[in-house]
This record gives C-alpha cells, sequence and structure tokens, in this order.
C-alpha cells in the first residue's frame, strides 16, 4: 500500500483512490529506468539509487509516518512502486523548501485523508511557498553583496596590475 492509498475498512485491503487525469500528483516528469507501472515492485537498495536517500531514511520516514504503508514481499521485504518514487520525489522537494518533517507528515497525513482537505494542503503549501519566496528574496539580497565585493576587488587587483579575466568571473554567476 502506497501513501495515497488507504485500507478498505471492511477487508483492510489496501484501495487506490480514484484519481482522475486531471488529479493532483506528487509525480514530476518519469524517470527513464523505471520499471513499467504493474512490474514497478523496487527493494530498498534500490529505491537507495533512485532518490540518493539512505536506507536509513527511508525506514524513518515510514516509522515517523511520512510514507507509513509501503509493500511488502512474501519474506516481509520493503517493495516500493512508481508512486512511491514519485512520493519521495515530492518529499525531496519538501525538504528543500525548508519546511520542517512536522509539516511535511501532517501533508501526507491530509493526502490520506482525502479530497476534503483540498483546503488544509493548499494552506500547508501556500505557507511553505511564502517561506520559500522570502528564502530566495534573503539569497538575492546576498548575492548582490557577494557582487559588490567580488567587483570591488577586481577593481582593486586591477589597480594593482593585476589584471583578472572577466569572464571568468561571469561564469561563476
Amino acid at each position: 500500500m502506497t501513501v495515497l492509498e488507504t485500507p478498505n475498512p471492511t477487508t483492510n485491503a489496501p484501495t487506490a483512490p480514484a484519481v482522475p487525469a486531471t488529479a493532483d500528483s506528487c509525480a514530476g516528469p518519469r524517470q527513464p529506468d523505471r520499471r513499467p507501472d504493474g512490474q514497478d515492485r523496487y527493494t530498498i537498495s534500490e529505491v537507495v539509487v533512485f532518490t540518493g536517500l539512505t536506507a536509513h531514511t527511508l525506514r524513518w520516514y515510514e516509522r515517523i509516518g511520512l510514507m507509513p504503508h509501503i509493500d511488502r514481499s512474501h519474506t516481509g521485504q520493503r517493495r516500493y512502486s512508481n508512486r512511491d518514487l514519485d512520493w519521495l520525489d515530492l518529499v525531496g522537494k519538501l525538504r528543500l523548501t525548508g519546511m520542517p518533517v512536522a509539516d511535511m507528515v501532517r501533508y501526507a497525513e491530509l493526502v490520506r485523508e482525502g479530497d476534503h482537505t483540498y483546503g488544509e494542503r493548499f494552506e500547508l503549501l501556500e505557507s511553505t511557498r511564502r517561506a520559500v519566496l522570502d528564502r530566495i528574496a534573503e539569497l538575492q539580497d546576498t548575492l548582490a553583496v557577494l557582487d559588490r565585493k567580488i567587483s570591488f576587488y577586481a577593481e582593486a587587483d586591477q589597480d594593482a596590475g593585476l589584471v583578472r579575466d572577466v569572464r571568468q568571473m561571469e561564469r561563476v554567476r
């Protein structure tokens, strides 16, 4: 069962939500090395290669509820699907935004609860987006300071008879 699936209350069997073609998806562009849907059962070692995450991190995500319903083989080994890889890709993007793990877990809970949580999910993601925009503005200000310092030292080097290749500085930007 994946993070987007919920157990059937009667049989406790996993059921995937009906997903219309226009539905929100956590999938980015499909990675070329993935198996076709239906044949997509990856071991934890394979997921480590795909994602760059450690096996410890994957187990921890499962333990804290970020990925609580990973399928298991008949021997108890974790089996990840393409949907799980898509979810991990989204989680990676959320991590890059600086979203706290507790908020990521809350988002995962909201996804599992169903469509009626769209409003709360929207607010959570919108808040994260605002924080990212604030961080981008802060980094742009920092970059401007660095550019001024670099220009100062380039001019000082030129005045001292040292000539720097300005094109080299532009490549760094």
